[in-house]
């Protein structure tokens, strides 16, 4: 079984493979803080990342939204915008996207920042 890491340094996509591997193959759920600007990797779900990251890490419902990864794609077409914790209806969220452009845009940001190529 493959366990949740928490990356608050910089890795590099060989590294994101490699926990691909342990579980989906091609993909990897990720849970990320965008008032950290960590994520939480590796989990079988976006909630169990999430849970990790609130009791872990000081993480907040509000702050941490879920994506998944896909290290063979290139650029930002390996961010795929889509997990059931990101429905926040009290925070303008009605769907399992992101819809606040900023917010997507931050996530991007961290992403970019924490996965080398």
């Amino acid at each position: 079984m493959s366990e949740i890491h928490v990356i608050k340094e910089p890795i590099t996509r060989a590294k994101l493979k490699k926990i691909a591997e342990e579980r989906f193959g091609d993909l990897v759920k990720a849970a990320v803080d965008i008032r950290q600007s960590i994520m939480a990797v590796g989990g079988e779900l976006h909630i169990d990342e999430e849970v990790f990251l609130i009791e872990k890490c000081d993480s907040r419902g509000v702050d941490v939204w879920g994506i998944n990864l896909y290290p063979n794609k290139p650029g930002n077409e390996m961010i795929e915008f889509d997990s059931i914790i990101n429905i926040k209806p009290s925070y303008n969220n009605r769907s399992r996207g992101v819809e606040d452009p900023v917010i997507k845009e931050r996530i991007i940001e961290i992403v970019d920042k924490l996965i080398l190529d």
